[in-house]
């Protein structure tokens, strides 16, 4: 019970609490736009991508086996796995691209955080709902071309 108390692990603790609350503010966007994965995923996401990180920085110290490189390229793999499974074809449209980006920031947030880059999170939170929201207000006043027919071929390919 000692090591509850202990500064370095009250430090892990609060790099796991920090990529969860901003987690959380993703989240928030995406279930406000009532998008499948909300809050409880970004944050469960960034939170064990965090935890991943500070377990591969200080839980394999002095055992010869510590490389927090390769425990961050699986994170990253794994999150791509998630991802992809976020990702689906509904009536000719692809969905679901953005929220699976989502994920993938709050990963990468998350392990910003378990890093100890408190700052970066934050910022990277803040870029992260800018683009959510700021730009998609910009690309609705932005003029399109219009949709193409199914079938119908594409002149500038």
């Amino acid at each position: 019970m000692s090591d509850f108390f202990d500064p370095l692990t009250q430090e892990m603790a609060l790099r796991v609490l920090v990529a969860a609350v901003l987690g959380i503010i993703i989240g928030f966007e995406r279930f406000y736009k009532h998008k499948e994965a909300g809050i409880r995923t970004h944050a469960l996401v960034a939170m064990g991508a965090a935890l991943f990180t500070v377990i591969s920085i200080f839980g394999f110290e002095g055992t010869g086996f510590r490389d927090p490189a390769r425990v961050a390229a699986q994170v990253v793999v794994g999150i791509g796995f998630i991802g992809a499974g976020l990702i689906f074809l509904k009536e000719s449209a692809v969905r679901g691209l953005t929220t699976a980006a989502g994920v993938w920031a709050a990963a990468a947030i998350g392990m910003a955080a378990g890093v100890g880059f408190f700052a970066l999170a934050t910022y990277v939170t803040i870029i992260t709902l800018f683009l959510l929201w700021g730009v998609r207000l910009v690309e609705k006043r932005l003029p399109r071309l219009p949709k193409k027919e199914e079938g119908e071929d594409d002149d500038d390919a």
